[in-house]
């Protein structure tokens, strides 16, 4: 049995022009946030940790990339990981999350790739708030990928008319 990633599968639709889209939408600097389900947890369980995929796909819709210091699988957790986001915790979550803040804010990036469900929770409705930088805007990865489409009529909806 094989199994696609989100990441695997928006590449293949963008490098076959499945998808096309414009990155000019989105023409603010953008940053990505390496989720540790996604990069070293998935480099741990399966041999392969999503660092490239995603950062591929942002820069195909997003004119201005950074990344943040460290990346990759020395990127720092965002305080929401192993259920975190879900547990009564709430000031410990924050408190672990100042080191991805300060990440984050150090960028300067207005646009932040967060494809996590936790992760994205964590940063927009906590961090964000408590460590000031609410003027970055947070997305998931398909999120990114669906405001930046180019959306073309097909023909055959034309020749019906």
């Amino acid at each position: 049995m094989k199994f696609v990633s989100i990441h695997d599968l928006l590449k293949q639709y963008l490098e076959e022009g499945r998808i096309k889209v414009d990155k000019s939408i989105h023409h603010e600097l953008t940053t990505y946030h390496d989720p540790c389900n996604y990069a070293r947890k998935s480099e741990r369980a399966f041999g392969h940790g999503y660092y490239e995929e995603p950062r591929w796909v942002v820069q195909q819709c997003c004119e201005h990339f950074v990344d943040m210091y460290p990346n990759r699988a020395n990127n720092y957790c965002c305080g929401a990981g192993g259920g975190a986001w879900a547990s009564p915790y709430v000031e410990e979550r924050i408190f672990y999350g100042r080191v991805k803040a300060k990440q984050i804010k150090d960028t300067g990036a207005k646009l932040l790739i967060a494809p996590c469900h936790n992760c994205r929770d964590q940063i927009m409705k906590s961090l964000r708030k408590e460590y000031d930088f609410m003027d970055v805007e947070v997305k998931y990865l398909w999120e990114l990928v669906a405001d930046s489409l180019i959306i073309e009529p097909r023909e055959e909806a034309e020749e019906e008319e």
